[in-house]
């Protein structure tokens, strides 16, 4: 079975967070391809789709968004997860999760809609997010929880391996 993997990162967080999916679902014996969302110009060959983006602004990013625009019809033919990356802090703020994943479930009857806390390190950051960070007085640092991370991969393995294929 071969999975796709398809993030919208801006600055590298989000795409990790997909690195530790594809190597872990790799780890099933699952076939896993991961790539930047505007790559992707077709779901050919892929038995299932994790999509995953960074939220920004309580939006998912650009080319998530455009990829989903594109291949809409493809998405609605396979498995599918969503998640998206982006709340900080401990506990994590915002709350508020991206509207884009709530219309995928039920556009395309996605599987799940998982969100991880992120990652902020102003040091790479524009300087309208840095202005954003501060009047959200979002914390600076790491708060990804790979083992979550991790247990939702294995969650994904064990739904595949009940899943017959396309």
């Amino acid at each position: 079975m071969q999975v796709l993997i398809a993030t919208a990162s801006r600055h590298g967080s989000t795409r990790e967070i997909a690195a530790c999916l594809g190597e872990r679902l790799a780890g099933h014996g699952l076939r896993v391809v991961v790539a930047d969302a505007e790559v992707v110009t077709d779901l050919d060959g892929y038995d299932a789709v994790v999509l995953g983006s960074a939220v920004y602004a309580g939006r998912w990013v650009e080319a998530a968004r455009l990829l989903v625009a594109r291949l809409g019809d493809e998405l609605a033919e396979r498995p599918l997860w969503l998640f998206s990356s982006g709340p900080v802090g401990d506990p994590p703020r915002p709350l508020e999760t991206a509207q884009e994943p709530r219309d995928l479930l039920d556009r395309f009857g996605a599987r799940e809609h998982r969100v991880f806390a992120g990652k902020l390190d102003r040091s790479v950051m524009s300087v309208g997010e840095r202005a954003l960070a501060r009047v959200v007085r979002a914390p600076e640092g790491d708060f990804r929880d790979w083992a979550a991370i991790a247990a939702w991969a294995d969650e994904i393995s064990t739904q595949l391996a009940a899943a017959p294929t396309v």
